[in-house]
């Protein structure tokens, strides 16, 4: 791959925007006329990775993010220490969203134990990875962050406020009118342009923040369908993040796009084709899915497991699939189930499919984003038992991963943020990490640690959340390992929260040696940037 000078790249980047015309702001349509149609997304103003960079007169540029290049110095400096002597060919970047330590400690634990083994002494397949960094998670208007300022900053190299997507620090949410001039280019948006593979798997509905902030451009997170927009006010200027995937047009569009919320993309006048009683939400009569495989003779939309396992995989053709009407199942019940979600596909199981697909594509390498995203939901219901089986259901796909991609490939593994589970209690080392905390007895009986109230209690237990209104009767080993029960907390509160502290950045192959250290999180972005080239590739 030609190099280009760094002088040449300010000066093509300087070049770009200065011939770019200024956006017309959006107005308000008068009361008497009717609403106008929106038009199809305009090209952002900060295209081909020129946030940052420096005018001809080496003064920052109009445009400048103090983000992104306060993450550019940072990698160079890295870079100086730790020279970037090979490049992968492909990126892959597991988000275990809500994946906090302490939330694989205990997962790791859970998995060794459901091994028959004590637990302590497991490790997770990322738990392997020869380097390590820890990441801070914070937005820039919230300590405590949420995940689509987190996931911006890792897809933008560009830190912004809680609930905006693809946009920066400095657009007040839910305003329509003054987003789109603060429009901010992806990763994955750069590797489509650079004639990579694009793929983005998750669990979540695809159009879900952590996933949405791959592809579109959002002043609030909320906005997955054009109902959504009507039912927070309806506001001329913005488009729902559905539609975004849908006409997602850098290089040749998304190769792969697995998830679920398929009623984000149905008229709402339509059944869904599995659940009876589900329908789709659209209010402006769209069938996004049909729209998709109108894109072109090898677009593809698939709903079910069946139709995964059956896709040809060959170059060219590119495929949406959605496998359920909003989030994909649980592990724990997907597994118990008997009936429509065993419809549903694992996380591995889209994930090998996502790489398959990707690598026919041809030579030039792939970038695929992959969302556990409901290790999140588990614990925000309070629920360990589900949110340890969701990191479970990513170690797999990690693990799988590995073993479908060669040396060529940089893996990375990160949450977007933390949750507020804990484990304490001094249980005796083996003992059932969702069940009570204590030990067992010379006699093989086991001996709950009793609180100050001389009641049992839980080796995991929440800061807040719904598990504070808990029953006054007294625990039982039988009642807490359940996949419903829900750890106590201090706090009540209907849904648990995130928590604040940093992040574990798991790294290995090609450019894995630049994780190390505590990183700001937009620095995510640009170490997959330095490794596959993309701001450079962009600016030729």
């Amino acid at each position: 791959m030609t190099r280009m000078h760094p002088l040449a790249v300010i000066l093509a980047t300087t070049l770009l925007a200065a011939c770019s015309k200024p956006e017309t702001e959006i107005e308000a349509p008068q009361a008497a006329a009717p609403e106008p149609a929106i038009a199809a997304e305009p090209e952002p103003v900060h295209r081909y990775g020129s946030v940052g960079q420096l005018g001809l007169d080496g003064q920052p540029s109009p445009l400048q993010s103090g983000w992104f290049t306060q993450g550019q110095s940072q990698l160079k400096s890295m870079m100086e220490l730790t020279p970037l002597t090979e490049r992968p060919r492909n990126v892959v970047l597991f988000v275990g969203d809500g994946m906090s330590a302490t939330t694989v400690a205990a997962a790791r634990i859970l998995a060794g134990q459901l091994q028959g083994r004590p637990g302590e002494d497991h490790q997770l397949s990322f738990d392997a990875f020869p380097f390590t960094a820890m990441v801070k998670t914070y937005n820039t208007d919230a300590q405590t962050p949420d995940s689509a300022g987190t996931m911006t900053a890792m897809m933008t190299g560009v830190k912004t406020r809680a609930g905006l997507l693809g946009v920066d620090e400095n657009v007040n949410r839910r305003n329509c009118a003054e987003f789109r001039e603060h429009r901010l280019m992806s990763a994955m948006m750069l590797a489509a342009e650079a004639g990579l593979g694009t793929g983005v798997v998750t669990n979540t509905r695809i159009t879900h923040a952590t996933p949405a902030a791959t592809f579109a451009w959002s002043p609030d997170r909320n906005y997955e369908s054009d109902a959504d927009l009507t039912n927070w006010g309806k506001q001329v200027g913005c488009v729902d993040i559905a539609s975004q995937l849908i006409s997602f047009d850098y290089g040749r569009g998304l190769d792969v796009a697995f998830g679920g919320g398929r009623a984000q993309f149905l008229p709402e006048d339509q059944a869904d084709p599995i659940y009876p009683g589900a329908g789709g939400k659209r209010k402006d009569g769209r069938n996004l899915t049909q729209e998709w495989q109108q894109r072109h003779a090898q677009s593809l939309y698939i709903h079910t497991k069946a139709e995964l396992e059956d896709l040809p995989v060959e170059a060219g053709v590119q495929v949406l699939g959605l496998f359920a009407p909003s989030h994909n199942e649980y592990r724990v019940d997907r597994q118990d189930s008997e009936t429509h979600s065993s419809l549903q596909p694992s996380l591995k199981a889209m994930t090998l499919k996502a790489i398959e697909l990707l690598k026919a594509q041809g030579d030039e390498g792939f970038l695929l984003v992959v969302e556990s995203g409901r290790i999140d939901h588990g614990h925000h219901a309070g629920q360990a038992h589900r949110a340890l089986h969701e990191v479970i259901e990513l170690d797999e796909a990690v693990a799988a991963t590995l073993g479908a991609v060669g040396d060529d490939t940089l893996v990375l593994v990160t949450a977007d943020h933390s949750h507020t589970m804990t484990f304490a209690g001094y249980s005796a080392a083996g003992n059932n990490i969702l069940g009570l905390a204590g030990r067992t007895d010379a006699n093989g009986e086991f001996i709950p640690t009793l609180d100050s109230d001389g009641q049992p209690y839980t080796t995991l237990a929440y800061a807040n959340g719904p598990g504070a209104r808990y029953p006054t009767a007294t625990l039982t080993a039988e009642q807490v390992v359940q996949k419903d029960y829900r750890q106590r907390a201090i706090t009540p509160l209907n849904s648990e929260t995130h928590g604040g502290e940093d992040v574990v950045l798991y790294a290995t192959g090609p450019g894995a040696q630049l994780a190390r250290g505590t990183l700001e999180q937009n620095l995510v972005f640009h170490l997959i940037d330095a490794a596959l080239g993309l701001s450079e590739q962009a600016a030729k």
